[in-house]
């Protein structure tokens, strides 16, 4: 198979898998109360935890999962549970989490946004797969630029923050932790079905 169709393979379960389009609402649902420094800096905390649990996932997922005796359904029911409980917050406290200091607020960009928004169970299933059907090096490149798409679309966040303004990024909040809710679901419910069918 040519390297270039190996790496277009590489790249679209990856793009679909990592919605980086799809994730920005959910940035910015969780970054509503930040400034605008702390805002930028959380999407670097994400990306970074994206690119180096993606990477690390690639050099060492298959043993570790097996060292630890996870499974991936594990780890979709382990994420669902994150989600569903920062999206029941928000429903009844009005806010995902309860941070009060600046560096922990940006904190939010480790978890949920890095893992597992940008990289979780469906990507890092995705690659899993990948690995095992082409070059690894084809598949490592096509997470990387994965990685800047996001960052590319990220880069907009306080320039949409802006063009909402308080009572827009309320509202987008308030659809998202819904959407966040049933999400959150499904990845629990895949992950039950799976643990069941082994």
């Amino acid at each position: 198979m040519a390297v270039f169709e190996q790496l277009v393979l590489s790249f679209i379960p990856l793009f679909v898998a990592m919605d980086a389009i799809g994730t920005l609402p959910f940035l910015l649902s969780l970054t509503e109360d930040m400034t605008t420094l702390q805002r930028t800096r959380a999407v670097r905390y994400a990306l970074i935890t994206a690119l180096a649990l993606g990477l690390g996932f690639i050099a060492l997922g298959k043993g570790v999962f097996w060292l630890l005796g996870i499974t991936v359904a594990d780890f979709l029911v382990a994420g669902g549970l994150i989600l569903l409980v920062l999206a029941i917050n928000y429903l009844v406290r009005g806010r995902f989490i309860e941070l009060a200091v600046a560096a922990e607020r940006e904190t939010v960009g480790v978890v949920p946004l890095g893992t597992p928004l940008i990289v979780g169970p469906a990507v890092l299933t995705t690659l899993l797969l990948l690995i095992g059907e082409y070059n690894i090096f084809l598949v490592l490149g096509a997470f990387i630029v994965n990685i800047a798409i996001a960052w590319l679309a990220f880069a907009q966040a306080n320039r949409i923050a802006r063009f909402l303004g308080a009572g827009g990024l309320s509202a987008v909040s308030k659809i998202m932790s819904l959407l966040l809710a049933a999400i959150a679901i499904k990845m629990i419910r895949e992950g039950i079905m799976g643990i069941l069918a082994v």
